[in-house]
């Protein structure tokens, strides 16, 4: 039985020349029971689409039914759970949750009403904090308490809008999975917006892709058998298909060649790249490519009103010029900490970090980083941001050639259309892509990237991987990446290092990614070994999700000689 129906709907902001179609000729059936999932990059509509079926917006065009009555406002029967959690900062988990179930049961006795609260807040896992106010409530918690009040309201529909999509990965598979047993407890039906394909599968009896002109695209049928244990869908030949299959059409539609490539690169040298002979007649020979970044007992040690605490202890590894290292590891396992220091940001508690012969004492433009958040100038155009680097590091090259630079690698990144525009104007996406470009565009000897798209949606985190690829493959900078995504980890790089859990965390394995370069999401995806490494780091990983004692690894499985 349909319960939820859309029929020729479109929706549009702006009149007049202004207007435009967000969704466009909708046409789409909700069958009552069914765990729906609607998929696809930021701007193709998805919130738009699951507000039309809460009743917070009205379509422009066509219609939407809710058991074949027209839609007109918000109801009861139809919960919905934002992206953003707004709990009441004054009220303790209970006291939440009592919000609801007040207003649902008004007829119940108060011991009534305070049995139902606690059976919903034991249903997500938060009963050893019903005192708990917000404040004192992690993100995950927070968005377990906004769950718990949905529920209350008992509906029988329950629409979630990208629930889970400020969560760090964990938090967030955990949670997912706690959704998916209350759906199967209770049967509701379950729409849920998303932009990460994995999420999608697991959860899904049905996949619609939306499409970035905002019409519904292809719709995947998930017959993968529950329960679907993230762990073992690695090898589930069913999930591998599928996810390959989700991957390759949202790439057709939604990720386009914007690669441009008008300008040449001029022939101009970095200051820090001259040779060593030009500056110091005792350099000799020409600069050494193996061992060309090592990192020898690195420790970093912070005081604290407890004694000495050890982050990071006997960090050992060795890089060859032209490398691609991921770092990876559970929050708080050090590794932004080792990037930090090879930036010369932190100072080295114990040991040394060579680069190129040099030790590794303060910042230096030679180690260009890109952070999570890129720090761009908000007054300043991509263009200027971009130069503020290249001019220091090019001080021999004419004003003509600097410029070139900055604005070849603006067009390499996909802006050479938005490079006069001012960095507040841009969205995240674009002023990551600034933040790439301006790292290039300092010819660095070491590129440093500390999670550069872990505040960006999956899909988007796609894009701006190609584009990091694709001129990372120009360059051949030595390059080390803190990543917490697997499947970035091994997309990116020659080898995974992976770090155990701090404090003291150290190298506990390394992963050689032996895939052939160019690399593209979609040919590893095909590619017979991809699943092998992808399971290898998994392994890893879930040996220390619960606090495993790091163990020291041996020496010869840390030195690429």
């Amino acid at each position: 039985m349909s319960v939820l129906e859309f029929k020729n709907v479109t929706k549009s902001f702006g009149e007049g020349i202004h207007q435009t179609d967000v969704l466009k000729d909708i046409n789409l059936e909700v069958q009552e029971g069914e765990f729906l999932v609607l998929l696809g990059f930021s701007g193709t509509g998805k919130t738009t689409l699951i507000n039309l079926m809460a009743g917070l917006e009205l379509p422009s065009k066509g219609s939407v039914t809710f058991k074949g009555q027209p839609i007109t406002g918000p109801g009861p029967e139809r919960g919905v759970i934002f992206q953003n959690y707004s709990l009441m900062p004054w009220l303790t988990v209970n006291g939440n949750v009592g919000l609801a179930v007040d207003t649902m049961f008004p007829g119940l006795s108060k011991a009534e009403r305070a049995e139902k609260v606690s059976h919903y807040v034991k249903m997500v896992g938060l009963g050893h904090a019903t005192g708990r106010r917000p404040a004192e409530l992690s993100g995950g918690m927070r968005q377990r308490v906004n769950v718990a009040r949905a529920l209350a309201m008992n509906p029988e529909v329950l629409l979630l809008d990208e629930p889970l999509s400020a969560l760090d990965a964990l938090t967030r598979a955990n949670l997912a999975d706690e959704i998916e047993h209350i759906w199967e407890a209770d049967k509701k039906t379950c729409v849920l917006i998303t932009n990460d394909v994995d999420e999608a599968i697991i959860l899904a009896d049905r996949i619609i892709a939306l499409n970035p002109d905002g019409t519904l695209g292809e719709e995947f049928k998930v017959s993968i058998p529950r329960p679907r244990e993230r762990t073992e869908m690695n090898h589930h030949e069913g999930f591998k298909r599928l996810r390959a299959d989700v991957t390759n059409y949202l790439m057709d539609v939604g990720i386009e060649a914007k690669v441009e490539g008008t300008r040449v690169l001029p022939d101009v040298t970095a200051i820090h790249n001259i040779p060593k002979a030009q500056v110091d007649a005792q350099a000799g020979d020409s600069t050494r490519t193996d061992k060309y970044l090592e990192f020898s007992r690195l420790h970093k040690i912070y005081p604290t009103p407890k004694g000495p605490l050890t982050v990071v202890e006997d960090f050992d590894l060795k890089l060859n010029k032209g490398e691609f290292i991921s770092l990876i590891g559970h929050s708080g396992c050090g590794k932004s900490t080792v990037l930090t220091m090879a930036a010369g940001l932190n100072p080295i508690s114990k040991g040394v970090i060579n680069l190129d012969g040099r030790a590794v004492l303060d910042a230096d433009p030679e180690r260009a980083v890109v952070f999570q958040s890129p720090n761009l100038f908000p007054w300043l155009t991509a263009k200027e941001n971009v130069a503020v680097g290249v001019d220091k590091v090019y001080p021999r090259a004419s004003q003509a050639e600097r410029q070139d630079v900055v604005e070849y690698y603006l067009e390499r990144v996909g802006l050479g259309d938005s490079m006069d525009k001012q960095a507040s104007d841009l969205s995240n996406g674009m002023k990551q892509r600034v933040g790439i470009a301006r790292a290039f565009a300092l010819s660095p000897k070491l590129l440093l990237l500390d999670e550069p798209f872990g505040m960006l949606d999956s899909l988007t985190r796609w894009e701006l991987q190609e584009v990091l690829m694709e001129v990372w493959d120009r360059t051949k900078v030595t390059a080390i990446c803190v990543t917490h995504d697997v499947d970035e980890a091994i997309l990116l790089a020659d080898r995974v290092v992976m770090m155990t859990n701090g404090p003291q965390a150290t190298i506990g394995k390394i992963v050689d990614v032996d895939l052939p370069r160019p690399r593209t999401r979609k040919a590893l995806l095909e590619h017979p070994d991809y699943y092998r490494y992808r399971q290898q780091v998994l392994d890893f990983l879930e040996e220390y999700e619960h606090g495993a004692k790091p163990k020291k690894p041996a020496a010869s499985a840390i030195a690429a000689e």
